[in-house]
């Protein structure tokens, strides 16, 4: 016998005395019940459906039973209000949401939509990116993997096994799943299973000795008393899973240990029960047997078992459908006799009320409670006993992201506070990259040395220069200041290449089209403020005026009022019509091209445009103060970088335009870097060169050589 499921029928049944004698709920009406045996099995319920009498049914407790239940019952339109209160399976499918298929189907416990999309979560929270799967292998652990794996793969983690087990698979079968386990490089380890099938995956995990792993529990035993033992603790002593908020029902562990065979005699499971329980035999069925007589005098109370395990939570779902029942049928018959309803009105609707505890009952279009868990740990207590710790809680019905999820422990007190560390592959260093390894997911990667060229340190190179000989005339004459500036702007161009690599998402689209905007706008606007600054001191009509000096604060504030434009441009592009992640089918009947969508064509376009407004602006200039008098003209070198850059962006266009899928992604890296490059060089290499290899020409009479002359 399987002593929590005598406990489920056993909460019924004082739910339903407790409604029989309720003066305000079903008044006159006197509720009456049958118990079915599933036996765990998908083909023992013929004998039950369709009987006219029966208003509802509450069951079953493992999803494939139910399924089995609700598609046959639903022919008959009887209304079915299953609660998922068993910690073995409870029906938590996600497929039992599905109202064409399941359309009188109801539940008082969440679906495990929300259950594998919270455990993915928890994961990924953890930096648990590499992990093994262990599932049931029917309709309850199959889709809960399902989901889960589904879930974990858009929050970056990877699986490298998903195994499947059943409690009466051959032996052999087990332990080829534990050896799967036991060769694993992952340390942490999901196990979306029955109770009864994880007590067969375990003892196989005793017996192989599999140790140092995490496991992460679904709500079917994570709080498993029967599991939580000093035998199987010792193997997997750090467990971790979701599980229903606590929920006591008052009078109800009272009524249970006051059952008793002598009330109801003709209750054949109820002496199996006792005779299990207290392992005795109301009658000698042979003379071979040794068991001891049951005297009847026997003290439920005194009992340590599945059935007096108080500490379980499910127990309250039984209570709570039953009374989701009783509400229902209420309604019913209030609306029949024409009180407090119009005729128009649809009484099955109307099933929402509040517990004898406060707790509020109701379901959503699908039939579904609102999905609330809490994070349970294992933890050892003094005694040696495991103890279920809450230390955090997930609520599905807040806004996306980790506000679902809150965490709400002592670090000094969880088991977790040194969480093992799983990945299939360390972060690379500096100086090296991610290679992907063919046949393997993208969370395991070599780390390969970059190719020379390849590292952005060209321009920190040339930062590094200009910073050791700041105090030298030619970093000074060309206003060290704004070169810094320049140079800063360009690292961020180099690396704002970085964000058109890589599958495409929500986040990096909008990113990739506004960093490039804006830090090439800032970097026109600096090139812009060195080329005024160049025309302003050959303007100024005595050598060595303090122009340069004055203009100083002009020249940041230019900086940022140029860059500030491009700002609001993007914020208007990204606010009306920002860019999205885009499957493209167009170009390839056999590939699906993901890609970014630039929403409006119009923002994007106005971006390049001010960009290409500002680089005209800057050509401009520096083309009519190329032959001002200077030994170190830098405005020469301004007109040959502006060249380069509104040659590689006038052919971008084209170029752009022509090109189709994936490489429209390569044309823009390519213009990204090609235009930076031609910046970098063309305004610093001749400065570079000459503090380098040329000390002698870095004298302020050097550089004021022709000013000085003309001045003469």
């Amino acid at each position: 016998i399987y002593l929590r499921e005598f406990r489920y029928a056993q909460a019924m049944i004082f739910a339903i005395e407790e409604i029989n004698n309720s003066n305000s709920l079903l008044p006159n009406v006197t509720l009456g019940y049958e118990i079915y045996d599933s036996c765990t099995s998908t083909t023992a319920h013929s004998g039950c459906a369709g009987k006219p009498v029966v208003h509802a049914i509450v069951g079953e407790s493992e999803s494939s039973s139910t399924i089995v239940i609700a598609r046959t019952t639903g022919t008959f339109h009887i209304p079915i209000v299953t609660s998922l209160f068993f910690i073995s399976h409870f029906a938590t499918c996600a497929c039992l949401s599905n109202k064409n298929e399941f359309p009188t189907f109801f539940r008082t416990i969440p679906s495990d939509y929300y259950q594998s999309r919270a455990l993915a979560q928890m994961v990924k929270h953890f930096g648990w990116t590499w992990v093994g799967t262990v599932r049931s292998d029917n309709d309850y652990g199959n889709n809960g993997m399902s989901v889960f794996e589904e879930a974990a793969k858009d929050e970056g983690v990877c699986i490298e096994y998903s195994e499947a087990i059943l409690r009466n698979y051959p032996q052999q079968r087990i332990t080829k799943v534990v050896e799967v386990i036991k060769r694993s490089t992952s340390k942490v380890i999901i196990a979306f299973s029955s109770q009864r099938d994880m007590e067969v995956l375990l003892e196989e995990i005793l017996l192989q000795n599999v140790t140092g792993l995490q496991w992460v529990a679904c709500d079917s035993w994570i709080t498993a008393r029967y599991l939580a033992i000093p035998r199987i603790s010792a193997v997997i002593s750090s467990v971790i899973g979701f599980t229903i908020p606590k929920s006591t029902v008052p009078g109800l562990s009272e009524f249970l240990v006051k059952v008793h065979p002598s009330k109801s005699p003709q209750n054949a499971l109820l002496k199996e029960f006792w005779e299990a329980s207290f392992a005795c035999m109301f009658s000698q069925r042979n003379e071979t047997t040794d068991v001891k007589l049951c005297s009847g005098k026997e003290k439920l109370a005194e009992l340590s078992n599945e059935y007096t395990d108080f500490s379980e939570l499910m127990s309250s779902n039984v209570y709570k459908a039953v009374y989701a029942v009783a509400h229902a049928l209420h309604e019913l018959l209030t609306c029949k006799q024409g009180k407090g309803h119009t005729l128009n009105e649809s009484c099955v609707d109307k099933v929402n009320f509040t517990t004898h505890t406060g707790e509020r009952v109701y379901f959503d279009l699908n039939g579904d409670p609102t999905a609330r868990y809490e994070l349970v740990n294992w933890q050892k207590g003094e005694d040696g006993e495991i103890k279920f710790v809450t230390i955090g809680y997930y609520d599905a019905s807040l806004p996306a992201g980790n506000g679902k999820l809150k965490l709400a422990w002592p670090a000094e007190t969880c088991a977790l506070s040194q969480k093992p560390k799983s990945v299939c592959s360390e972060s690379c260093q500096p100086g090296t990259s991610q290679a992907v390894i063919r046949g393997k997911p993208i969370c395991c990667f070599s780390c390969i040395p970059c190719a020379a060229g390849e590292i952005s340190n060209v321009t920190a190179a040339t930062g590094l220069i200009f910073f050791h000989f700041m105090e030298t005339p030619i970093v000074k004459a060309n206003n060290s200041e704004l070169s810094f500036l320049l140079l800063f702007s360009l690292i961020l161009c180099f690396l704002c290449s970085l964000t058109f690599i890589g599958r495409p998402s929500q986040w990096s689209c909008m990113l990739r089209h506004t960093v490039f905007g804006v830090t090439f706008a800032m970097c026109m606007s600096c090139v812009l403020a060195k080329t005024i600054v160049v025309v302003n001191a050959f303007k100024a009509s005595v050598p060595g005026s303090n122009v340069l000096q004055c203009s100083a604060p002009l020249q940041r504030l230019s900086v940022l009022c140029c860059t500030l434009i491009q700002v609001v441009i993007c914020a208007l592009w990204v606010s009306l019509a920002p860019p999205v992640p885009n499957r493209n089918t167009a170009y390839s009947t056999d590939k699906v091209i993901l890609e970014c969508d630039v929403g409006s064509a119009v923002g994007f376009w106005a971006v390049l445009g001010y960009i290409g407004l500002l680089s005209l602006m800057c050509f401009v200039l520096a083309f009519l103060a190329r032959k001002l008098p200077d030994n170190f003209n830098e405005a020469k070198f301004i007109t040959f970088s502006m060249l380069i850059f509104c040659a590689v962006w006038i052919t971008f266009i084209p170029a752009y335009v022509s090109s189709p899928g994936k490489f429209t992604v390569a044309v823009e890296i390519f213009a990204i870097l090609a235009s930076s490059y031609g910046l970098l060089f063309c305004i610093f290499l001749p400065k570079c060169y000459i503090i380098l290899f040329k000390p002698e020409k870095n004298t302020r009479r050097h550089i004021m050589g022709k000013m000085h002359a003309k001045s003469h």
